[in-house]
């Protein structure tokens, strides 16, 4: 049997061609996949920013919570250091001649450091020359004020109005003066460590 030339072209002709809807179709695929990566990358970049805000937020809420409370805590120690202060210098400016060493002892109590050396050494000679006059002193804080603070230390500056009275004077006469007292906390207690008349 031979074949003619006809008959070839109807040979390749039952050949089937993929058609071109098919080559359209993979074509596209190809097209699609970078377009399908990049939407996971802007998806993943999305999800990225939004936990970044999140974790950006909570860290500044917290930051700003612990600055906050930070400025709390000493505004509250301030508060009771100066309120301390004012009974301590009230303690510290009142004394009586026939209860000396109670006052003496009271005034020991709320000291610590420098000054609490400083009075013990002085108390001595002190006591002796209440007793003898006949001394006797009522302090008042008339107004107070703190100069600086932290969780630990206040200084703090009161007025005190004293009236004293002795054996020369017994009618007494008041004495204003400017106190500076630096009230430290140790173990918990705010104890005076330094007292100033400036």
């Amino acid at each position: 049997m031979t074949v003619t030339a006809d008959q070839e072209c109807d040979a390749t002709e039952d050949v089937e061609k993929p058609p071109d809807d098919d080559r359209e179709d993979a074509s596209d695929t190809d097209e699609q996949k970078p377009k399908a990566r990049a939407r996971q990358w802007k998806r993943y970049a999305r999800s990225a920013i939004v936990v970044g805000v999140y974790v950006g937020a909570f860290g500044l809420a917290g930051g700003l919570g612990w600055k906050l409370w930070d400025e709390h805590t000493v505004s509250r120690a301030g508060e009771v250091a100066q309120r301390t202060a004012v009974n301590y210098a009230q303690v510290l400016t009142s004394i009586d001649s026939n209860q000396v060493d109670q006052n003496f002892a009271a005034v020991l109590d709320g000291a610590t450091g420098e000054f609490k050396d400083t009075y013990t050494k002085a108390s001595v000679q002190l006591r002796q020359l209440l007793v003898d006059n006949k001394a006797t002193a009522h302090g008042t804080v008339v107004d107070s004020a703190i100069e600086s603070q932290s969780k630990t230390r206040v200084v703090v500056l009161l007025m005190v109005d004293q009236t004293v009275s002795n054996a020369v004077r017994p009618d007494g006469r008041v004495d204003r003066s400017r106190m500076r007292i630096t009230m430290d906390n140790v173990a918990g207690r705010w104890l005076a460590s330094k007292v100033e008349l400036p």
